[in-house]
Formats: C-alpha cells, sequence, structure tokens
C-alpha cells in the first residue's frame, strides 16, 4: 500500500486535535473530510456562534467540514459514507456509535492522551498529574464497542517533570500525539492496511490497578486541605490554568468568597494543627494541609485578575483572620 491509497476522515474538536491535523496535511495525507462539533454558542447572549479550532484550521485548508448534532443522523451517516473513506482517525472527540467507526476499511483509529489502558476516560492529562504520576504517554488503538478499550497499535512514553502543570503535560503530549499518529499510519501502510495490535487484557497489567480519567466537573476541583500537602500540590498544578482548582475564603462572619489557586509550592513548614489556616511570612502566603503547609503562589478572588501571591496579601488586610474550607 502506498500513502495515496488512503482516503482519510479525520475527526476531531480542540486544538489538542490541530496539531495532528496538521500533521497530516503537511505529510501530504489525503485528508476527505474533518467530522468536529457543531459551532459552540459565545457571548453574553449568546448570539455568536465560535467554530472549533479544527474547524477552523479545516477551512484554511479547504476541508469539507461535517458538525453532526447527533453521530447516528441518517443524513450525517450518508453524507459520511459519500467520501468512501477507508480509514478515519480520531483525536480529542466525543464517543462514536458502531455505524460510524465500522464504516471504514481499515477501521477508526483513536489518538489517546495516556498509556492504555491506565486512565481511560475524558481527562486523562488531568488525572495523571493530580494522582502524580511522573510518567504518561499517547496511545493509538482501535475504536471497539467500550470506551478506550480497543486493541492497542503503538504507545510513546512522556515523562511529568515535578513542576509541570497540566498545561505543559498538554502541549508536550499534543505534539507527541502528532507524532504517533503519523508513525501509526506508517505501520498501516507498511501492513496494507491491517497493522499488528494487542488486547489490553493481553499488556500484563493487573484490572486492579487501573486508574480512571472522568471527566472534571466544577464539584471535583475542589480543594480538599485534609489531604497531605503533596497531594493538594499535585491537585492544583492537575487542574492549573483550566479549569482551575479552588477553595471557599471565609471571613470572620461567615462570609465566603471563591478563590481559585493556580500555583502552589511545596514547604516543610507547618504553622497549625488545622487544615485551612492560612499563614503570612515575609510577605509569602501559606495554607495549612494534612501535613505541613502549602505556599500558595499564584491566586484569584471570583471577580478579579489573576495575581501573585504578595500582591493578594497587599490587597487582603487581615488575611490571616480568614481560613479555607
Amino acid at each position: 500500500m502506498k500513502k495515496e491509497d488512503l482516503r482519510i476522515v479525520f475527526m476531531g474538536t480542540p486544538e489538542f486535535a490541530v496539531e495532528t491535523l496538521q500533521s497530516l496535511v503537511d505529510n501530504n495525507y489525503n485528508v476527505v473530510a474533518v467530522v468536529t462539533q457543531p459551532d459552540k454558542p459565545v457571548g453574553r447572549h449568546g448570539s455568536i456562534l465560535q467554530p472549533s479550532a479544527v474547524k477552523q484550521y479545516a477551512q484554511s485548508k479547504n476541508i469539507p467540514v461535517l458538525q453532526p448534532v447527533k453521530m447516528k443522523d441518517e443524513g450525517f451517516i450518508e453524507e459520511l459514507k459519500s467520501f468512501n473513506a477507508n480509514l478515519q482517525i480520531v483525536v480529542a472527540f466525543r464517543m462514536l456509535p458502531e455505524i460510524v467507526w465500522d464504516m471504514p476499511e481499515y477501521g477508526t483509529f483513536n489518538v489517546h492522551a495516556a498509556l492504555l489502558p491506565q486512565y481511560r476516560g475524558a481527562a486523562p492529562i488531568n488525572w495523571a498529574v493530580i494522582n502524580g504520576e511522573t510518567r504518561t504517554g499517547v496511545t493509538t488503538f482501535f475504536l471497539d464497542h467500550e470506551i478506550d478499550t480497543g486493541r492497542v497499535i503503538m504507545q510513546l512514553p512522556y515523562d511529568i517533570l515535578d513542576d509541570y502543570n497540566v498545561e505543559d503535560v498538554y502541549n508536550g503530549l499534543m505534539h507527541l500525539g502528532a507524532e504517533i499518529c503519523l508513525k501509526t499510519l506508517d505501520k498501516i501502510i507498511e501492513s496494507d492496511g491491517y497493522p499488528e495490535s494487542m488486547a489490553q487484557n493481553e499488556m500484563g497489567i493487573d484490572i486492579n490497578t487501573l486508574k480512571h480519567a472522568p471527566k472534571i466537573f466544577k464539584d471535583t476541583c475542589r480543594i480538599d486541605w485534609n489531604k497531605p500537602n503533596a497531594n493538594v500540590y499535585n491537585f492544583v498544578r492537575g487542574l492549573s490554568p483550566y479549569p482551575g482548582a479552588w477553595t471557599m475564603l471565609v471571613d470572620s462572619s461567615g462570609k465566603e468568597f471563591v478563590l481559585k489557586v493556580f500555583k502552589t509550592k511545596k514547604s516543610a513548614l507547618s504553622f497549625s494543627n488545622e487544615a485551612g489556616t492560612i499563614h503570612v511570612e515575609q510577605k509569602s502566603l501559606f495554607i495549612q494541609a494534612k501535613d505541613g503547609a502549602i505556599e500558595v503562589l499564584e491566586l484569584q478572588i471570583a471577580g478579579k485578575t489573576r495575581m501573585k501571591a504578595n500582591d493578594f496579601i497587599n490587597g487582603f488586610k487581615n488575611i490571616e483572620r480568614y481560613i479555607v474550607k
């Protein structure tokens, strides 16, 4: 098989997927169409429709764009079939019905931002950092009936340094995802469309040790100061800069403010036996966790801009009279 024999439909939505799509175009693969989410309403009244990053790139390259509301819609299925694709590639998209992923001759493979079977789910990058992993990676696998459970084609590892936040890992895996996609295509071409792959239950990983990556909601992002300070540190960087870890700042009258925390530093200091106690020392802001204090470096009060801790201290007089919870 030659590169020219492949007719590819690419499916994805965010910036993370654009890197892979661009690599396909730059390497002269025949991307016959792109499938992405419908334009998203933005603005105060939702009157402005914002196209996805993938749509914007596809249109700049004159690639046809499909934006189904429902993946089983008959009109969409027929339009998708009309492109006669023999391979589909999915990066950061939604779950596909069998009628879609089983359509092309050579199947549909996904680029997943984790080393499967670990971190199946919608937020693998966040959860890897939150859990303090020192290594993650990317996986290509064929889609099947269950989410992120298909046969693995390839994996590439990526080291997570201790000071990386989720944005750092996101950017690293975004580039690595494009690389593994091209390497997977090489395997597909070399094997005339049918590369070797391995069932995830044959990869020698104990099912009882699997960690999952469910979708993250607002309540998921609330900091638990009763956990060890290393856990709090990982939690904050695993949600920074988006969606952002948060806590409640409470004054002596019981009035509460939402406080987002974007950057912290592990500390060997301890100022109280009570988690959530605030301490200021030489213009540095500390909050007590279970087994020691966390130094807060960057934060944001609801309705205000993100700021350095010393600026926050200057603007919030008597901050040590507050607690967080």
